[in-house]
């Protein structure tokens, strides 16, 4: 689904890029964060820069007040979690989880549901959060 609106600005940015410029990002920006979770419930190595960055327990649990609204959605294969001799993941979708809940931790203001998706299912989960995701901001700028 595609939105147009007059005052949304859509813009990408890779993951490894320099996450600490995210902090620049004022109230009125949304980011949207899509992350995969991999083998041993890791982040893909571009993921992993900004996974890192905000875990970082030198934060203030202040960071995020005032900053941007955020969004995220996990792609992850629960086919990963079948042979527990080769990971130690205990979800497909960790690593989204766990960074949704930091960015809340940090003060981060959540603008959608996390959004969890399953290569075993067939991602059958992506289309209809995307669908509701747009629906929100549409809804959001028309107020």
């Amino acid at each position: 689904p595609e939105a147009t609106t007059s005052s949304v600005t859509v813009s990408t940015r890779r993951a490894d890029e320099r996450p600490k410029t995210l902090l620049d990002l004022g109230s009125d920006t949304l980011l949207c964060l899509v992350l995969q979770t991999i083998e041993n419930g890791e982040p893909t190595e571009d993921g992993g820069a900004c996974v890192r960055f905000f875990k970082r327990k030198t934060h203030a649990p202040d960071l995020l007040v005032d900053k941007f609204h955020y969004a995220v959605l996990g792609l992850g294969d629960s086919n990963l979690l079948l042979d527990r001799q080769t990971t130690t993941a205990k979800d497909c979708n960790q690593v989204s989880q766990a960074l949704d809940a930091r960015l809340s931790a940090l003060g981060g203001q959540r603008y959608c549901e996390l959004g969890l998706a399953d290569e075993r299912t067939g991602l059958t989960e992506v289309e209809p959060w995307i669908a509701a995701f747009w629906e929100s901001v549409c809804e959001k700028e028309s107020a």
